[in-house]
């Protein structure tokens, strides 16, 4: 049995689960989500939590249940706390404004670039050079981080860019003649 799979997934207090044949679903204060389930594992509920079992003793199997049982703690986490990704702009004159579902930038082109939220991701910008994404579904936030952070990557000489607000970026040094 996989290591992380032998971890039972403790459901807190306001989290419902529903465990159908081949779906999970989850629903909490922060929203709802489902996960179609492999054939190769099974969950079972056992008072306030859930554990993944593989089928059989292949490797297919023992790997999905591991992976069965990281995706359900992510889903319930999502449900209860939520998931939450920032981003920095550094750069002279890079600057982000959210206005409603629609993140606005000023990233350097000669226009400016708009980007429509998916649903199930807000945005704030705290200020003009921070922006935070927050959801429930943690694959969805750190898509939209990652579509964001690629509009305008750091370059290795200034280090100007869209980057996350952990990122160290290592900067070059240039030519000598």
């Amino acid at each position: 049995m996989s290591r992380v799979a032998k971890n039972p997934v403790v459901v807190p207090s306001g989290v419902e689960v529903a465990l159908a044949a081949n779906e999970i679903s989850v629903k909490g204060p922060l929203g709802s989500l489902k996960q179609a389930l492999s054939a190769d594992v099974s969950v079972v509920r056992e008072g306030d939590s859930l554990l993944c079992k593989a089928q059989n003793d292949s490797m297919q199997a023992n790997a999905m249940s591991g992976t069965v049982r990281a995706l359900l703690a992510n889903m319930v986490q999502g449900v209860s706390k939520g998931f939450e990704r920032k981003l920095n702009l550094v750069g002279v004159g890079y600057r982000a404004q959210a206005a409603g579902d629609t993140l606005n930038l000023t990233l350097g082109f000669s226009h400016p670039v708009s980007y429509k939220m998916p649903a199930g991701v807000k945005v704030e910008t705290p200020t003009q050079t921070e922006i935070v994404l927050k959801g429930a579904d943690k694959q969805r936030v750190g898509q939209v981080a990652a579509e964001i952070r690629a509009f305008r990557e750091p370059e290795p000489y200034k280090g100007k860019g869209v980057r996350y607000s952990d990122e160290v970026v290592i900067l070059k040094e240039t030519k000598k003649k």
